[in-house]
């Protein structure tokens, strides 16, 4: 199989970091792109949250062009090339998939995700703790389910979802008795600890405590920019009753369009 197009890819690259390519390009460093990779990574999943293939094809090449530019940086500075990059991740899928490339048996998806936890161990010979290989970068949120999905495989689980559910109780507590001492340090780690256990909620029940986010925060902006434009004067004018009035009047509206 021939792919022109991404070998023409990573010769123009090539070119925009050569010598007489473009500035921009050769000053960039791994760190400078960075919020780049981040960012062109968040609007891959808008794309495909909106289930936009024209734009999902559009953020992806983004995507794509940050692997080839790091790539690039890499080589420039003798460290490796985008051949080593492709070879690492193709030998880890080989490795990781031995129900696929080998002659290993298996009868369900659990089963397949167990193995690739072994053979990831294999692998990580080098980590010593439960938690290690916790991305430092990604979001709280994000963090924080990682962090509860690895100590969960050890067996640091609540034996309930009710006990679960009145730790969330209990942090909710000490969060007040924060709130009345006045020491804001205090309640900032009982909050942390209240959004720490709701992640862990969310995990028990198998929802993406990130995704589920994401949509409260796509669907609370929904209704807020239809409040704005049901409004009738400045929102600054409205009293907190007139403000529920139209916000369950805005919530109407667009249930009403869906």
């Amino acid at each position: 199989m021939n792919y022109p197009q991404l070998e023409r890819l990573i010769n123009i690259v090539a070119t925009l970091r050569s010598e007489n390519g473009c500035q921009w390009d050769r000053e960039q460093t791994h760190v400078s792109l960075r919020p780049n990779m981040l960012e062109e990574a968040y609007e891959a999943v808008d794309a495909i949250d909106d289930n936009n293939m024209e734009n999902l094809r559009e953020e992806l090449g983004d995507v794509l062009l940050q692997v080839v530019l790091h790539s690039q940086i890499a080589k420039d500075e003798g460290d490796f090339d985008i051949e080593d990059v492709a070879k690492e991740l193709s030998d880890k899928l080989v490795h990781r998939h031995p129900h696929v490339f080998g002659d290993t048996k298996v009868s369900s998806t659990d089963e397949i995700l167990s193995n690739w936890d072994k053979l990831k161990k294999e692998e990580k010979k080098d980590r010593k703790s439960v938690l290690d290989g916790v991305s430092k970068s990604q979001s709280a949120l994000m963090a924080a389910q990682k962090i509860s999905k690895k100590v969960v495989k050890v067996g640091f689980e609540w034996p309930s979802v009710e006990s679960l559910k009145e730790c969330i109780k209990s942090e909710y507590t000490e969060f007040e008795e924060a709130v009345k001492s006045g020491n804001k340090d205090s309640m900032e780690d009982e909050m942390g600890d209240i959004f720490f256990a709701t992640v862990n909620l969310a995990r028990w029940y198998k929802i993406d405590a990130e995704q589920a986010l994401l949509r409260s925060n796509k669907k609370f902006t929904k209704r807020f920019l239809k409040m704005e434009e049901l409004a009738t004067k400045q929102l600054e004018e409205y009293s907190f009753e007139e403000f529920d009035k139209l916000w369950k009047q805005a919530k109407i509206e667009i249930d009403k369009n869906n």
